[in-house]
């Protein structure tokens, strides 16, 4: 049986694309472009970060991932050649602080922990902002803790960053499922040596390299029948 089924936050418990809808009301024809370039960019400064100093003690580079996301914000911007203004900056800005979260994220968690197992969030995010985006969607009784990379200040897919999970919980990899919807996060986590169900709700293809993720499914909801799965395994 898992002990602990740790989800990753932005993408997969919380709808980071929904920032779209409010993006083509302040840029009409530019919304969903904004939206997916934005995020595109954000986790790129997140490796840039990362990759060019991966000092075990934290990237002298680091900067929080409210900050990351601002300056992608207005790098995309300036790339469509969309003018920023202040009030637009606060507006998106305000509005990604309170994601709302998919329709099937509370119960999956509810129900986890209806069954005994713990749960957590491992994110990039910084703790400020993922305490109000928990808080504002209800989440908080239905999680143990909420991890995030500031106590390393490397991002994902930094081992050190996965290695926060065995830190935070008394339980070995074998007993983690890891639960992402970024394709590289799932990815780096299986390298890592969790166990991991990707979220694959685009019907994407997965990346060609590394190793296949243990499950994988179109929605959240789908993580509860790998749990049973493993539980019958673990039986045999």
């Amino acid at each position: 049986m898992y002990k602990l089924i740790a989800f990753d936050a932005y993408g997969t418990l919380f709808d980071v694309y929904s920032m779209g809808r409010l993006a083509e009301e302040l840029f009409p024809g530019h919304g969903q472009a904004l939206a997916l370039m934005w995020r595109d960019r954000q986790i790129e400064y997140t490796r840039l970060v990362t990759m060019s100093d991966p000092n075990p003690n934290g990237s002298k580079y680091c900067l929080p991932f409210w900050e990351l996301t601002i300056r992608s914000l207005r790098y995309v911007c300036k790339r469509m050649d969309l003018h920023l203004t202040p009030d637009y900056e606060k507006q998106l800005m305000d509005q990604y602080a309170k994601l709302t979260s998919f329709d099937d994220s509370l119960n999956v968690l509810k129900t986890i922990k209806e069954k005994g197992i713990s749960t957590a969030i491992l994110s990039n995010g910084s703790k400020e902002m993922l305490a109000t985006v928990v808080e504002s969607n209800g989440l908080k009784p239905y999680l143990d803790k909420v991890v995030t990379i500031e106590d390393v200040r490397l991002f994902k897919t930094a081992p050190q960053a996965y290695e926060l999970l065995l830190t935070a919980f008394s339980v070995k990899k074998e007993e983690i499922l890891f639960v992402s919807s970024n394709a590289w996060d799932a990815l780096a986590a299986k390298w890592y040596g969790f166990d991991v169900f990707w979220v694959n709700r685009f019907g994407h293809p997965f990346e060609e390299i590394g190793e296949k993720p243990n499950f994988e499914g179109s929605a959240l909801s789908k993580v509860l029948d790998s749990i049973k799965t493993k539980a019958t395994l673990s039986m045999i």
